[in-house]
């Protein structure tokens, strides 16, 4: 739908022979604007505003509060932005691929044409979460990895080869490619994008919303992205626009350069620590500045890549010379290219090193002050200059050898350092162990020295070696953080080589990988000629996917694994990527430091946290002799030279020519055909969702709730990850139960993002968080409740609970605190709520992206009146509830409050509905009911 550009804003812009219809920026000129001087994101958000404008969603009150923007105000204005285009990941794709399956067979079942549902934008999906390291340090490791992955995934990717196939708008990069971040920012980036507009050709600028919260790595290309959950994905599937606040914008000022000896990654993780102590959770980031233009586009794409794990929703570059340069290197077109410039130029989007926008807040950092750095053992906010790291090794051991019993759970400490739209690690009870009096202890030293506990261990070669707390036991070379950016990935290549040549290896109780992101990493290595000396080193290619750092970091060795148990050894990971909290990168591992992939190698060779770099060797050459880091380590003009004559545009050209086409395994799948899927009733991972069941092709009359029941009566900061299924499936769980009755055995159980195709799994561990409390059965901990249909309302799980009300015909509501589904941004939160049988939740406040979530499921959102609790309205969980008011949404208007009726207790709800579209989507079930109605008429 074209723009109602009431400012007059449609121009022409030509380029060469081309011409092309913009929405210029300048055109919104009055009171209180300064279109000029705002902050780079918010002028690509203007342009959104402009080019969407349609009086309903998007009105000109709401482009002239962009325009107007007060950098000190606290975010309250409600906008809506129309991504354009979307970028999914395999876990989190699935779902959604599911339920556009499901729209086609709703929309055949109502008479319409079922090729009618389509993605409305376009949509790309990277296979790149399911590769685990089951085999390292073989030649034959990619191969079997891929084998592996094949066996365990065959369901799942014969579904999306189906999708591939049978959806316009929709492509999917098969497995063993890359990783979703590397292939967006090498490839699918297009920093203006251009459309087919009756007649003309449109072009602005390239954003997108991905379900990954590391989206944000295209930032570095000036392209607005964030992630985002995946109702809200869905929903910019099918052309609705992602409700959000016009955010603060904090500027941060770049000078100087990088000193020698100091790489991206210790940038990033510098910056890292300077923004989560700054706090900018919900804020956008920009940098600008003199120093901008010092910094390479990889390592821009490096910074951008860490926003979730300082919080912000993007930290942004502007477009300049090095934007271009980029471009031209990863096989742009020309036209492209020279299209992003003039855009960029025409708009007010190319950088100025010597503007100051208006922004919220400022922060300055001198590039020549990054020193070597790691972060960890368990945030990566934690940064720890390498020159004291053996020492701060020895300080973070203590707490978790000496008091055990004030350490805190793994899981627990997952959950707290959460990120959106990101999975927590896996819940095992290996990561919550706690020694018992007859576990094995080490004692603690008299003096300032660390503690040791050396185990011997014979390892399956026969050979022999001691293990110790601080042992390193993975090294990974992994994470779309460093792989993208080749400066590191060669800097360590290299440093294997001078290592190999001067006689170390890699310590025997180490397991190594190399996951890149993208083939042109392995292209390089080879040109080069360094694959060998890191392969000497066991860091053969093991896949290219999200392994280590989402915690597919597969078994450690047999032996040391044993030992570790077995004495409860504190040991460690070293990784180039961007998470490392206790318990995600393995259950056994403590541990987990981040770093730079050079020192990932070097690590490896010294096999342990406690040692000096810098004063300390890490091994014995051939002759004999110490070798310590400084032999060693690569300097940048030897990493320059190599990147100059290793790396030509013709490797991207090549490498991206035929990305959606797959190997002959891809292409080999036995896959269905046809505009429906044909489900699988056998099927444990893809099954049809009850979404549309019984829907009518209007919208039945809106009736108020009468009689329900409260299924879970809950605190303050519920989040989604106590609400959403995530990580692996307890044998004793009801979603364990139905695998069991389905065939599936235990230790084929996988998780449940494996299986977020299948509803039946993901009902059932909904609100099955180990650590939720359910008030309504004080003295459990869990997914517990009572089933007030049966007598005395015995204590049951919260599944089992859901199925008898919903044979009863009683509706369900959820009773909660303040912070309502905040954390991470997951669409099972809402769906799994749906599917369980609840109406509405009533809580003191929400996070806002749950809240929409909820109502594009079709739950409502209520909030209690200011000031006001279940506890302060004597409210205890019990009672039966009645909501009158709901009905108004029919008569077209959405009314403030609703009256609740609970026992004795009545209230005025607040209705937590904000826009006009929420209220589309509440009066229709859903977001999908509604876009699939739309699409009947």
């Amino acid at each position: 739908m074209a723009s109602k550009n009431s400012f007059g804003a449609r121009r022409t812009l030509q380029v060469g022979a081309k011409a092309y219809e913009i929405y210029r920026l300048d055109a919104v000129v009055g009171e209180g604007t300064d279109v000029a001087s705002l902050p780079y994101a918010l002028k690509i958000l203007l342009e959104n505003l402009l080019r969407t404008e349609n009086d309903g969603d998007v009105t000109a009150d709401d482009i002239r509060a962009l325009a107007a923007w007060d950098p000190g105000a606290r975010p309250d204005r409600e906008i809506a932005f129309t991504p354009a285009r979307v970028i999914l990941q395999d876990f989190t794709g699935v779902p959604a691929v599911v339920d556009l399956a499901a729209m086609r067979e709703a929309m055949s079942s109502l008479g319409g044409d079922p090729a009618l549902i389509n993605p409305l934008a376009p949509v790309e999906l990277v296979i790149d979460h399911s590769v685990i390291v089951d085999v390292f340090g073989k030649p034959d490791a990619f191969e079997s990895n891929v084998e592996i992955e094949y066996q365990r995934n065959r369901e799942r990717y014969q579904f999306l080869r189906w999708g591939q196939d049978a959806f316009n708008d929709f492509k999917v990069v098969p497995p063993d490619t890359g990783i979703v971040h590397q292939v967006n920012l090498e490839h699918l980036a297009r920093v203006v994008f251009t459309r087919e507009e009756n007649g003309a050709t449109v072009a602005y600028p390239d954003t997108c919303v991905g379900t990954d919260s590391h989206t944000p790595m295209v930032n570095g290309l000036g392209v607005v992205a964030w992630g985002v959950g995946g109702i809200e994905a869905e929903a910019a599937m099918l052309g609705q626009p992602v409700s959000m606040l016009i955010p603060q914008v904090l500027g941060f000022k770049l000078t100087g350069k990088l000193p020698e000896g100091s790489t991206a990654t210790d940038l990033v993780l510098t910056i890292t620590e300077m923004l989560r102590r700054h706090r900018v959770v919900g804020k956008f980031v920009e940098f600008y500045g003199p120093g901008v233009s010092a910094v390479p586009l990889a390592n821009r794409a490096t910074i951008g890549n860490m926003s979730p794990e300082y919080g912000s929703t993007i930290s942004i570059f502007p477009i300049d010379d090095e934007t271009l340069r980029y471009l031209e290197l990863t096989g742009r077109s020309s036209e492209q290219i020279d299209l992003v410039q003039a855009y960029a130029k025409a708009q007010g989007l190319w950088h100025d090193p010597q503007a100051e926008p208006r922004y919220s807040e400022v922060l300055e950092l001198d590039l020549s002050t990054v020193v070597p750095s790691i972060a960890g053992p368990k945030r990566p906010q934690d940064r720890v200059p390498l020159v004291q790291a053996k020492e701060a090794f020895h300080g973070a051991l203590a707490t978790f050898i000496h008091k055990p019993e004030q350490k805190q759970q793994g899981y627990d400490n997952a959950v707290a350092e959460s990120f959106p739209a990101s999975d927590p690690p896996a819940y095992k009870s290996s990561t919550v162990h706690s020694p018992s009096p007859s576990d094995h202890v080490a004692e603690a030293p008299a003096g300032g020295d660390r503690s040791r506990d050396p185990v011997p261990v014979t390892l399956a070669d026969g050979s022999g070696c001691e293990i110790d707390h601080g042992s390193v036991v993975i090294a990974a070379i992994t994470s779309c953080t460093n792989t993208s950016n080749p400066t590191v990935m060669l800097a360590a290549a290299l440093l294997a080589k001078k290592a190999v040549e001067k006689g170390l290896t890699r310590k025997p109780w180490v397991k190594t990988s190399l996951a890149p992101g993208s083939r042109v990493v392995t292209d390089y290595y080879e040109r080069a000629g360094l694959t060998r000396y890191l392969e000497a080193l066991g860091f053969n290619l093991v896949g290219y996917g999200c392994t280590t750092c989402i915690g597919n970091s597969g078994p450690l060795i047999p032996e040391v694994s044993e030992a570790v148990r077995e004495h409860d050894l504190s040991v460690v990971s070293v990784l180039s990527g961007n998470r490392n909290f206790e318990g995600r990168i393995h259950p056994e591992v403590k541990m987990n430091y981040l770093m730079s992939p050079p020192l990932v190698v070097a690590y490896a060779l010294a096999g342990t946290m406690d040692i000096d770099l810098f004063h300390e060797p890490l091994g014995k050459g051939r002759d004999g002799r110490d070798v310590f880091l400084k032999d060693v380590w690569p300097s940048a003009s030897e990493v320059q030279a190599v990147v100059d004559t290793s790396i030509v545009s013709e490797m991207f050209k090549t490498g991206y020519a035929d990305v959606f086409a797959g190997d002959e395994r891809w292409k080999s799948l036995p896959t269905p055909h046809g505009d429906l899927f044909a489900w699988d009733a056998a099927s444990t991972y893809v099954r049809k969702p009850p979404y549309f069941e019984n829907m009518s092709r209007k919208p039945l009359p809106l009736a108020d709730i009468t009689g329900a029941r409260v299924l879970a009566l809950l605190g303050d900061s519920v989040t989604t990850d106590h609400i959403s299924p995530a990580g692996s499936i307890a044998k004793n769980s009801p979603a364990a139960a139905y695998l069991l009755s389905h065939g599936v055995e235990q230790h084929d159980f996988n998780s449940y993002g494996s299986r977020r195709g299948n509803h039946e799994v993901m009902i059932r561990g909904t609100f099955a968080n180990v650590r939720l409390r359910n008030q309504l059965a004080p003295g459990t901990e869990g997914g517990y409740t009572r089933d007030f249909t049966k007598r005395d309302a015995p204590v049951t799980t919260i599944f089992d609970a859901s199925r008898s009300y919903i044979a009863a015909g009683t509706p369900l509501v959820i009773l909660a605190g303040k912070e309502y589904g905040s954390g991470s941004s997951r669409d099972w939160a809402a769906k799994g709520t749906l599917l369980l049988g609840v109406h509405a939740v009533i809580a003191e406040s929400y996070e806002r992206i749950h809240r929409s979530n909820l109502l594009g499921m079709g739950v409502m959102p209520l909030q209690f009146p200011e000031g006001e609790n279940a506890r302060s309205l004597g409210l205890t969980g019990e009672e039966t509830f009645d909501i009158a008011g709901i009905t108004a949404l029919d008569e077209g208007r959405t009314p403030a409050t609703v009256k609740v009726k609970a026992g004795d207790v009545e209230f005025d709800a607040i209705v937590r509905i904000e826009t006009p579209s929420e209220a589309d989507y509440y009066r229709h079930g859903g977001i999908m009911q509604y876009v699939l109605r739309n699409l009947l008429r």
